[in-house]
């Protein structure tokens, strides 16, 4: 059992761990193929969205919503369509209407009550504004992909959060959903972590490259994530 009474400080990736990225993301997607006649199933969309998200934060930094543009043109291009530039745009402007999982809430309230928290998402800060008055709790940090100028696997995201939490790495807790974007580079940096493995459409993967790791704690919710941490 993880003893949680070692840590003071736990970070969270956002999108697919606290929020149903998927459902925001399967939403989408599916307006825009409509719209040119396509139709693929979800763990095909999945899949494939999580290699696209790969391949467009490749290169020279930049903004999540321009990832995710991109993200858009690829399907286009894998599945012979142009798409416009307000589908384009549909996905990225899509983010702040994306829902927290049912149990997220509650077990951050809980968590609060013990811990410092922190966000660790890939994302520009203006989406994760839209996002944070949903999640209900102060977040004593907020780490993205724009101020650390990477994209998660990058360690520079999480050498950015070191820094900020002002905490060693043996007092970090870091939470995710991505064994690829989360689980390895913390691990890589002396960080305990847990994998918050979702119910998805594509099982134990979800909308991320696949990818092979031992996390030190596997949950299936954050609702079961605090009651892990309230045992210890």
């Amino acid at each position: 059992m993880l003893d949680f009474n070692r840590f003071e400080i736990l970070t969270f990736d956002c999108y697919g761990t606290l929020i149903d990225w998927e459902a925001g993301i399967l939403s989408a997607l599916h307006r825009i193929l409509a719209a040119h006649g396509q139709k693929l199933e979800d763990a095909a969309l999945l899949k494939l969205y999580g290699d696209f998200e790969q391949l467009s934060e490749q290169g020279p930094f930049h903004p999540y919503r321009e990832v995710l543009q991109s993200v858009v043109r690829r399907f286009g291009a894998q599945l012979g369509f142009s798409p416009t530039e307000e589908e384009a745009r549909s996905l990225p402007d899509s983010l702040a209407g994306w829902k927290p999982w049912p149990d997220t809430v509650d077990a951050l309230r809980q968590l609060k009550t013990r811990f410092r928290l922190a966000i660790l998402s890939n994302v520009d800060d203006d989406l994760f504004a839209a996002t944070r008055p949903q999640l209900q709790v102060e977040f004593d940090e907020v780490i993205t992909a724009q101020q650390a100028k990477a994209y998660k696997p990058s360690l520079k995201m999480f050498e950015l959060a070191l820094r900020r939490v002002n905490a060693p790495a043996h007092r970090v807790l870091h939470i995710g959903q991505s064994i690829y974007h989360d689980v390895i580079p913390a691990q890589s940096l002396g960080l305990a972590t847990v994998w918050v493995n979702r119910p998805s459409a594509r099982a134990g993967v979800g909308a991320v490259k696949a990818a092979e790791a031992t996390p030190d704690l596997e949950v299936t919710s954050l609702a079961e994530l605090a009651e892990a941490a309230k045992q210890t």
